[in-house]
């Protein structure tokens, strides 16, 4: 079923390469523009774990390509907020940190006497960190914060590279960039996409307000910005390294 979900989603999206339009808006933070231009160039600058970062002048530096990826087209793999393996299926039934299938019984990052077990964490450990487990050294999943100034301090153009569509996020910096693949997200077993193709990134932060949730990046073609989805949904993970 999964497969068979992937292959459509390839098709569709090559029909929807030479389908892309010309309009664009941002929600918030992030500033889109539109272009047909696919090139990057990656930093050759390799840290000890040998894998590739770009300086964007930002606080952080972000890995060339998705977590589970070997180049920034590749789709790379998903994972549950907090946990350290992707898996074929992605629900609370599954999920590492709730005793009881449920969302609102969780064993672990809760500030709420409603949702299980309290302990008040409000940001990955680094045992739960995947970037930082899969990586080591000072790799880590970025923080919602880190999220936002990567919205606020670069430049999303809507394209495709290598075949993939994404968005190239360039610093307004130092003008180098980054490519994000839209590379959906996954809900039990299937990959979904809310009709759209679209792009849903972790981050390390809790909702604080409803722990059932973390904060991640959600995009697609016309929307950009900071969001947040339940924590047992599989997504897309782009590491940072400081």
């Amino acid at each position: 079923m999964c497969l068979m979900a992937l292959t459509m989603y390839a098709q569709k999206r090559a029909v929807l390469v030479s389908q892309l339009g010309t309009k664009a808006t941002v929600e918030e933070k992030g500033k889109i523009s539109n272009s047909s231009r696919t090139s990057f160039s990656p930093d050759n600058d390799n840290n000890i774990d040998t894998f590739g970062y770009v300086d964007l002048g930002l606080s952080v530096k972000w890995a060339t390509c998705n977590l589970g990826a070997t180049k920034p087209e590749e789709l790379g793999d998903f994972y549950a907020w907090g946990e350290i393996s992707s898996k074929l299926s992605y629900s609370y039934f599954e999920y590492k940190w709730s005793y009881d299938g449920k969302a609102t019984t969780l064993s672990k990052y809760n500030t709420k006497y409603s949702h299980g077990v309290v302990d008040r964490k409000k940001v990955l450990d680094a045992d739960d960190d995947v970037a930082h487990v899969k990586l080591g050294g000072r790799w880590r999943i970025p923080t919602r914060a880190e999220w936002k100034e990567l919205l606020k301090k670069c430049t999303w153009t809507w394209t495709t590279q290598g075949g993939v569509i994404g968005y190239k996020v360039t610093s307004k910096i130092n003008g180098n960039s980054i490519f994000l693949p839209a590379a959906l997200y996954r809900d039990g077993v299937r990959v979904n996409s809310h009709g759209t193709y679209c792009g849903y990134y972790w981050s390390s932060s809790l909702v604080t307000v409803d722990p059932s949730y973390a904060w991640d990046l959600y995009f697609s073609e016309v929307t950009l910005h900071v969001s947040n989805d339940y924590r047992s949904r599989g997504q897309s993970v782009r590491p940072v390294i400081e």
